[in-house]
C-alpha cells in the first residue's frame, strides 16, 4: 500500500531593497513638509522696543507786529545814530537830515579821523558777539551773515554817534543851521531800518496771498545814503504782543482744535517758547494763529519763520501698526469676581439653574477698569449666570467690547495683551509702558495681528 505524501513547495524568497524603501519615505517625508510649509501661515516675530515718534510739523509762518513806520518831511543826506532793533525811549534821536550835506562830511571826516568807540558800545558789541558764539550751530550757518550785517551797523552807529558829538553841540548845529534837521523817536519803541509793505497787517485783515515768498521784496533803508520828502527812514514796533500766521493741512488744524496754547521751535536758532494758539479758515485754506508775548526783539528782522510744531513728540514702546488687533471680550463688573479656593487667580461664581449650585470658574482676565474687567469669551458663555461672592446678586453674562492689542508670542503660543494707544503716524504705534495686562520691553509679538488667534502655537 502506497502512502500519499504531501508535497510541500517552497516560494523563492522576494529581496527587498532597503534602500528603494528608505529613499520613499524620505521622499515622501519630504513632499510633506513642503505642502505643510506652503499651506500654513507664517508668523514673522517683533521685538518690542523702546521708541520715540516725531512728527515732522515744520512750516513756514509770516510775522505780524505793531509796526509803525515814520517818513522823513525833508530830502538830503540821512545819517543813522540807533543800532537796528534795539530799543528807544521817547524822543531819542534816531536820524538827521543834512539838506547840504556839510555836516554829513563833517560827521564823515570825523569818523575817519577817529573810528573808535566808547566803553559803553564796545561793552554791547562784546556782548552781542558772545551770545552768538554761544548759540552758534552749524545748522544755522546761514545767520552768520545776517549776525554780520548787525554788527557793522552797531559798530558804524556807535562810529556815527561819536563823531557827531566830536563836532561840538549838534543841538546848537540844528538850532542854527536851517539845514540839518535831528529826528527823535515820537514813542518808544523797537527801531527797525527795513520796510516791506506787511506793516498794518495783523490776523484780520491778513490775506493767503501774503504767505507767498516769492512775492517778498524788503526794503533796507539803510541802503540809501539820501533820502527825498516823504520816504520812509525808519520803522518803530511798539508792542511786545506779536503774531505769527501758519498755513497748515487739514489734519493739523483738526487735532488742535481744542488747544489754546502749544510749544513751538524757531528753527533759526532751535530756541522753544510757548505761544497762544488760534485757528482761522479762509476759503479752503486752514491757518493757525500762533500769539506771542516774548521773543518780538529776536526775530524784529524776520518776516518769514520756519516753525516747528512741538505736538507729536511721544515716548513709549514702540511697535508696528501691523502687529496691531481687535478683539472682543465680556466684561463683567468686578464685584462678581473672587479667588478660588486653592488659587489666587480671579473667577466668578457660575450659577447651575436646575440646582442653584455655583461652581467656581477661573477666569483670565485681559483688562481693568473702575468698574469692569474684561474676559474670553472661551472662558465664560454668553447668557451665563454668575452669582456675587456673599450675596444673592446675579448678573447675566452678555456684555462685551473690543480693545486694541498685540499677540504675545513669548510662550510659543499666542495670547492677546491689550495696549495703551499715546500716539500713531503712518507704520508705527507708541504705546504706554508698565500698563496692567500689557506688554513689556523686548516681548515678542507676532508681527502680523490679523494672522494670529487666541492661544494657537507659533512654529
Amino acid at each position: 500500500m502506497t502512502k500519499n505524501r504531501k508535497v510541500i513547495k517552497y516560494r523563492k524568497p522576494v529581496n527587498i531593497n532597503i534602500g528603494i524603501v528608505v529613499f520613499f519615505i524620505i521622499f515622501i517625508y519630504i513632499i510633506f513638509n513642503i505642502f505643510s510649509y506652503f499651506t500654513k501661515t507664517h508668523i514673522s516675530v517683533y521685538e518690542v522696543e523702546q521708541g520715540t515718534i516725531v512728527e515732522n510739523n515744520t512750516y513756514m509762518g509770516l510775522a505780524l507786529r505793531t509796526e509803525n513806520v515814520v517818513n522823513t518831511d525833508k530830502a538830503g543826506y540821512i545819517n543813522y545814530y540807533i543800532q537796528e532793533n534795539k530799543k528807544a525811549a521817547f524822543n531819542a534821536l534816531v536820524f538827521s537830515v543834512d539838506e547840504t550835506g556839510d555836516v554829513s562830511k563833517k560827521i564823515e571826516q570825523a569818523s575817519a579821523a577817529n573810528n573808535s568807540i566808547d566803553d559803553a558800545a564796545r561793552t554791547e558789541i562784546g556782548e552781542n558777539i558772545s551770545n552768538y558764539t554761544n548759540s552758534f550751530t552749524n545748522t544755522s550757518f546761514s545767520n552768520v551773515y545776517s549776525f554780520k550785517e548787525n554788527l557793522d551797523s552797531q559798530i558804524m552807529e556807535a562810529i556815527n554817534l561819536k563823531a557827531l558829538n566830536s563836532i561840538g553841540d549838534y543841538t546848537s548845529y540844528a538850532q542854527s543851521d536851517s539845514k540839518f534837521h535831528l529826528n527823535y523817536t515820537p514813542t518808544p519803541g523797537l527801531v527797525c531800518y527795513y520796510t516791506d509793505g506787511y506793516e498794518g497787517v495783523t490776523p484780520n485783515n491778513f490775506d493767503p496771498t501774503m504767505m507767498n515768498e516769492l512775492n517778498y521784496k524788503k526794503n533796507n533803508l539803510k541802503e540809501h545814503t539820501s533820502v527825498n520828502a516823504g520816504d520812509p527812514a525808519y520803522k518803530l514796533i511798539t508792542n511786545e504782543q506779536w503774531n505769527i500766521m501758519l498755513s497748515v493741512n487739514e489734519k493739523t488744524y483738526e487735532s488742535l482744535a481744542n488747544n489754546t496754547s502749544i510749544q513751538i521751535e524757531f528753527k533759526e536758532d532751535q530756541k522753544k517758547v510757548w505761544a497762544g494758539l488760534s485757528e482761522k479758515q479762509i476759503n479752503n485754506g486752514y491757518y493757525l494763529i500762533l500769539s506771542l508775548n516774548n521773543s518780538m526783539v529776536r526775530y524784529a528782522s524776520e518776516r518769514f519763520l520756519e516753525v516747528e510744531l512741538l505736538m507729536n513728540e511721544e515716548s513709549g514702546l514702540k511697535i508696528p501698526n501691523t502687529s496691531i488687533a481687535s478683539k472682543s471680550f465680556f466684561t463683567v463688573p468686578k464685584e462678581y469676581f473672587s479667588q478660588g479656593d486653592d488659587s489666587t487667580d480671579l473667577g466668578l461664581l457660575v450659577k447651575n439653574s436646575s440646582n442653584n449650585s455655583v461652581t467656581f470658574t477661573a477666569t483670565t482676565i485681559y483688562y481693568a477698569n473702575d468698574k469692569d474687567y474684561y474676559i474670553d469669551e472661551k472662558d465664560i458663555k454668553k447668557g451665563t449666570v454668575v452669582q456675587k461672592p456673599n450675596s444673592s446678586d446675579t448678573y447675566t453674562v452678555g456684555e462685551n467690547a473690543a480693545l486694541s492689542g498685540v499677540y504675545n508670542i513669548n510662550k510659543g503660543y499666542a495670547v492677546f495683551k491689550q495696549i495703551a494707544i499715546l500716539y500713531q503716524n503712518e507704520e508705527y504705534t507708541i504705546v504706554k509702558t508698565d500698563t496692567d495686562y500689557g506688554i513689556s520691553l523686548y516681548d515678542h509679538i507676532a508681527l502680523d495681528g490679523s494672522k494670529v488667534a487666541e492661544n494657537s502655537f507659533i512654529n
